[in-house]
């Protein structure tokens, strides 16, 4: 269960990258997935998702499968509701599911310090009676690594586990948000030389994995990955005036069939 940071992840379990923006196009049609992927769409409202996730794995016990689900929200998401009873009935019902929180620090403009009093959010696990761990969210190997074994202990049997990636927020929160006006630029600047994808690169070359052609050669084939997955979706067909209407219900409703003969006779 995604929120809408995970594209990385989404990339890798095969989600192709022209569904993935023609979703935020405001075409629905990009938010319907392969059900092979095992992925679901994103989930908006904060934390929401958490409680989707405990009921998908309820679901993959009660049917015997070797599922297990995966959960992801922001540090913001640990003020929400849904956070805490999502955490209590998997500790209850010892289910196969991790939760990860990115903790970047920021909820929009408001620090961790003020979400919550807590020396660290993985502590929280404690009062659901689950494994909780917190981890260097900009070590790629090291979540690599905590990922793997928290996925192990719950598909045998050892319930949940919490991942507190502790990591930072390098850029604005959004295209209509400005950091500089809750937080200090040094701040900012010091996590860069902590950035994952700075790090991974600086072991590879070290490695003797990557070098500058190799470099350029990823940037390129990325860029063009992106080129070819932006014309994919700009040319997909638009949403039709239906589209609006169905889905939701098996029968439509008489209020909602009304409304809908109306509008098409408007468009006539």
């Amino acid at each position: 269960m995604w929120a809408f940071r995970e594209l990385a992840g989404l990339l890798w379990r095969g989600l192709p990258l022209d569904r993935y923006y023609l979703g935020w196009m405001g075409n629905e049609e990009g938010n319907r997935y392969d059900p092979g992927l095992r992925i679901t769409p994103p989930a908006i409202p904060v934390a929401s998702q958490y409680a989707y996730a405990v009921g998908l794995a309820y679901a993959s016990r009660y049917r015997k499968e070797e599922a297990v689900t995966v959960a992801f929200t922001g540090d913001g998401g640990t003020s929400e509701g849904d956070f805490h009873e999502s955490l209590n009935a998997a500790g209850v019902f010892k289910l196969p599911i991790v939760f990860v929180v990115q903790n970047n620090q920021w909820a929009i403009s408001v620090p961790r310090s003020r979400q919550t009093a807590s020396e660290t959010i993985a502590q929280k696990a404690v009062a659901y009676g689950i494994r909780g761990i917190q981890v260097d969210g900009n070590d790629i190997l090291a979540m690599y690594a905590a990922s793997k074994e928290a996925v192990e202990v719950a598909r045998s049997g050892g319930g949940p586990t919490l991942i507190e990636a502790y990591t930072y927020r390098l850029g604005d929160h959004t295209t209509s948000d400005d950091a500089r006006r809750y937080r200090l630029t040094a701040e900012a600047k010091k996590w860069e030389a902590r950035d994952p994808l700075v790090r991974t690169m600086k072991l590879l070359y070290a490695r003797g994995v990557l070098d500058d052609k190799g470099t350029e050669t990823i940037w390129e084939e990325a860029r063009q990955a992106v080129e070819d997955a932006v014309s994919a979706a700009e040319s997909a067909p638009p949403p039709s005036l239906e589209d609006v209407f169905q889905y939701t219900f098996e029968d439509l409703p008489p209020s909602l069939a009304e409304q809908l003969d109306a509008l098409r006779g408007e468009r006539q």
